[in-house]
């Protein structure tokens, strides 16, 4: 079992339950982390042998990219294709946060963690 890690998939995405925040936007930022049998690709360097991180990459662009009010919708939908889509993967974690969200307040972000597995 190995892990395969994205840091700071950086999207502008029109998430939120203000309406204001349907037309405007906001910065965010996604956390990916997925774990596999890795052994394999190790002796085979083969891609289709792995996880592909620019599939992993797509699936979040997509998916942050149709808009939903909370947080946890946009979160659940991306472990679902991950899950779907490419079958290595065992366990998923996704941590997806809005930044400097309009809360009233000086807040760098506010973010959730989802995990899921098979």
């Amino acid at each position: 079992m190995g892990t395969i890690k994205i840091k700071n998939i950086r999207v502008y995405a029109y998430h939120g339950c203000l309406i204001e925040e349907g037309k405007i936007g906001s910065d965010y930022s996604v956390d990916l982390s997925v774990k596999a049998d890795l052994k394999n690709s190790a002796k085979t360097d083969n891609l289709s042998d792995t996880v592909d991180y620019v599939h992993l990459n797509k699936i979040v662009k997509e998916e942050m990219g149709i808009r939903t009010k909370l947080l946890e919708t946009v979160a659940d939908k991306i472990l679902d294709r991950i899950l779907f889509e490419i079958p290595l993967v065992k366990k998923v974690k996704v941590k997806v946060s809005k930044l400097n969200p309009p809360i009233g307040g000086n807040v760098e972000s506010v973010s959730i963690v989802m995990k899921r597995k098979r």
